[in-house]
């Protein structure tokens, strides 16, 4: 069985091959389309690492 990482990139690629390709795509879209993407993986590494604190007690 593959590792958490590589189950991730696998499924992540998987969901990127379905979507339609998008021809032209405006700067302010990349630039909202990538604040997106930083911001979502930051808020989901925070919660991870306040499961984590509680988990071991140390909250």
């Amino acid at each position: 069985m593959p590792s958490a990482p590589t189950q991730l990139v696998l499924a992540l690629i998987s969901l990127l091959s379905v979507l339609p390709v998008v021809e032209a795509v405006e700067a302010g879209d990349a630039i909202a389309l990538l604040l997106g993407v930083v911001l979502s993986i930051t808020g989901i590494c925070a919660c991870l690492g306040v499961y984590a604190r509680k988990r071991n007690g140390q909250m």
